[in-house]
């Protein structure tokens, strides 16, 4: 069943209320906005501020706001409800709305995913009949939400075309996800145990669903080349992926593939040295001609992995050159989170320090070079 605008709204199943009372049941005649959040997203807390003015502004108006901390990111429950806590505590002590923890998945499956939600934040407004008035990002309350509050919103062909478009977009990922999700599952299990024949299958199996995935791409190419290590199978796999991102003329398809064949972790000892490099090469010189040095895009997801190609390859002054363009761009014109920044600045001047042989500082923070280093790259971009 769809959860879509007009929907009953699913009921709250959360482990613990953090703060505020537990909420037992949707109270007719009053607006409810349950939003899926995370610490650990950007955007998440930095809409935390908006959340609560909404709430203050509209308190008197019958609106009660219901965080929901249901991707919170730690070892255990028990761990990730004591940070969330504790988080709470020291940058959001005036917190003014109710706000719950729930680690076990039921909320996910109540209103994310009968939803097509994907990705957080994501708000629910339910209305004052107990039925969904709206779903989609925070930014969007400000206009909706008087709207809703005099009874104008559900009826509106605005809204009907909003959820329409919002479904027919999500739609396809739902598919995806469900074609996915036992592959996944299958080459998780196998790989625990070390089941690499098993793993491959499933990953294979995926690939002809799916040829266009890039995690199971990556998953194929991990697997055969560094887990198998099979060169006979692998370096034909490896000479598609990056063939078939420089076709595509992605940057996250061409970091991807520069990350396997250049990612420290990972023993290359086994890959022939000439192909490697050459495949570093044509994708660190794709990369910078689709981002280049003197162009506005943002340098601090790319650059590492093409500045780690360069420094091995022997060229330090250029691996130098893009590190510091890559701190320079934190600071770029377009803003980005500050959890974000504070996550990549100290991996980057690792970096710059260890490929200068010398300490560097970028306003307070400062790095000094480590013996035997293995510089890192960020995960890809969300």
């Amino acid at each position: 069943m769809v959860l879509q605008m007009e929907s009953p709204a699913p009921s709250i199943k959360v482990e613990n209320w953090l703060r505020g009372e537990p909420l037992t049941s949707f109270q007719p005649g009053k607006v409810y906005i349950v939003e899926f959040w995370a610490t650990w997203c950007g955007p998440c807390v930095d809409g935390m501020p908006h959340l609560m003015q909404l709430q203050e502004k509209y308190r008197d108006s019958g609106v009660e706001i219901i965080g929901v901390a249901a991707s919170e990111d730690a070892p255990t429950a028990d761990e990730a409800r004591s940070n969330l806590d504790a988080w709470l505590t020291e940058k959001f002590s005036n917190l003014n709305f109710r706000m719950a923890f729930d680690s076990t998945g039921e909320m996910k499956k109540l209103w994310m995913e009968p939803s097509f939600s994907f990705w957080i934040p994501t708000s629910f407004v339910v209305d004052r009949d107990g039925h969904i008035a709206f779903i989609g990002g925070p930014a969007k309350l400000d206009e909706v939400l008087p709207k809703v509050l005099n009874g104008s919103w559900r009826s509106s062909d605005e809204a009907k075309a909003a959820d329409k478009e919002r479904i027919a977009e999500s739609e396809p990922i739902a598919r995806e996800q469900a074609l996915t999700k036992p592959i996944n599952a299958r080459f998780r299990a196998a790989v625990k145990t070390e089941d690499w024949k098993t793993a491959r299958s499933a990953i294979e199996e995926g690939i002809a669903l799916l040829p266009d995935n890039l995690n199971f791409r990556l998953a194929h190419a991990n697997l055969v080349l560094h887990k198998m290590h099979d060169m006979w199978t692998g370096l034909p796999l490896m000479h598609q992926l990056v063939r078939d991102a420089i076709d595509r003329n992605s940057e996250d398809w061409m970091i991807a593939a520069l990350e396997q064949l250049f990612q420290p972790n990972y023993d290359h000892s086994r890959f022939p040295s000439a192909e490697r490099f050459a495949m570093g090469k044509e994708l660190s010189e794709h990369i910078l001609a689709l981002n280049p040095p003197q162009g506005e895009g943002p340098k601090f997801w790319s650059y590492p992995a093409v500045a780690r190609y360069y420094h091995e390859s022997g060229n330090k002054d250029r691996a130098i050159e893009l590190i510091e363009l890559a701190l320079t761009s934190l600071d770029g014109p377009e803003p980005i989170p500050d959890k974000l920044k504070q996550h990549l600045l100290p991996e980057l001047l690792q970096a710059l320090a260890n490929y200068k042989d010398e300490k560097v500082c970028h306003g307070a923070l400062c790095a000094a070079p480590q013996k035997n280093f293995l510089p890192k790259v960020s995960k890809r971009r969300p």
